[in-house]
Order: structure tokens, then sequence, then C-alpha cells
């Protein structure tokens, strides 16, 4: 799925990179926006990235086990951490990164919560329903659209409808307006 996606500069890059020296895949991780630029990128069934993610998560895919996506993500900036994120579905064994997962959900940068939360099937496949259901009102509350949530259909439940149902009668009680996809976290909920 990814190696249809790159742009032939992004092969370039990735090519003229030697993945046996860590040291220089992590100088290129990190410096892919310099060397890609941080053109917006569609990606089918994605969403959007930059050019430099795109890169970066072609790099880490690459390169793992040598770069650890834990590694990246304590040392990263904000552009770095998204790409590990959206990188998490694509390397082996994906269940092994859950707790990455789920301190991302904590973040505090939008653009960083919504790498996980947004167009991104980890949370869907690898989140334990509590996790998955923090992510669904933590995208509420930050206008983020539940659309964009991947497999919110299906791992939609009880509990993920009473939060939701919660929440919508404090923004109420509140006078604050209530997100008007919220219903998508609700309506059919399993019991």
């Amino acid at each position: 799925m990814l190696d249809d996606a790159l742009p032939a500069a992004v092969k370039t890059w990735l090519g003229a990179l030697v993945l046996t020296d860590k040291t220089a895949l992590l100088s290129a991780f990190s410096g892919a926006a310099r060397a890609l630029g941080k053109a917006p990128l569609v990606i089918a069934g994605r969403g959007t990235w930059g050019s430099d993610e795109l890169g970066r998560v072609a790099l880490l895919v690459r390169a793992f086990p040598r770069l650890q996506p834990g590694e990246l993500w304590a040392h990263g900036d904000n552009r770095e951490r998204q790409a590990v994120l959206k990188a998490l579905p694509l390397l082996p064994e994906p269940a092994q990164f859950a707790a990455l997962a789920i301190e991302a959900c904590r973040a505090n940068v939008l653009t960083v919560f919504e790498a996980i939360a947004c167009d991104n099937p980890y949370p869907a496949e690898h989140l334990p329903e509590l996790a998955f259901n923090q992510l669904v009102l933590k995208a509420a509350f930050n206008d983020v659209a539940l659309a964009r949530i991947f497999g919110l259909d299906a791992r939609r439940n009880a509990e993920l409808a009473r939060m939701a149902t919660d929440f919508a009668a404090e923004r109420r009680a509140a006078g604050r307006p209530v997100p008007a996809d919220l219903d998508l976290a609700i309506k059919g909920a399993a019991p």
C-alpha cells in the first residue's frame, strides 16, 4: 500500500539511504522535512500527509526494527511524532505499540492527536475499548470530525454511547454547542 503512494522524490531519497547505519537513519528521519519538504499529499484511505511524513513513515517501515517507534516518539518533534503514529499500523505486530498509541491520544497538540485518531486504522484495530472511547470523546471535545475516526461504526458500544450522551447533556447545560456529528458515537451502539 505505502510503496504505491511514494512520489519519485521520496523513492530517490529512500534509495540513497544506508539502512544499516542507525546514526544515518536517525539523521534522515529528523531531516526529512529539509530533504522532502512538507507539501501535502493525499494518500488513498489515509487522508492528507506531508511529503516529510510520508518519507518518515516509509523510512520507519523499511528500517524497523533498527528504528523503533518509541525512541522516535520520545525524541521527535510534532511532525516526527505524527509520522510515527501514521506508521504504527504498517509495522510488524502492530499490537505491541498500543501503549504508545494510548499515550499519543493524550497529546495536547491537535495535529499529533489527529495523526492517531483520524484516518488511521490503528486505534480501531488495537486499542482497548476504554482507550478507544476516550479517543472518540476527545475528538468530539476538540471539534474533530468523528467521521474521520476509522472503524467507529464497528467499535461503537454502549459505554461510548453513554459517554457521548453525557457529554452532549453537559454541553447543553452549559449553553455550549453540541458537535453536529456526535450521533456517530451513539446511534447503533452495540449493547
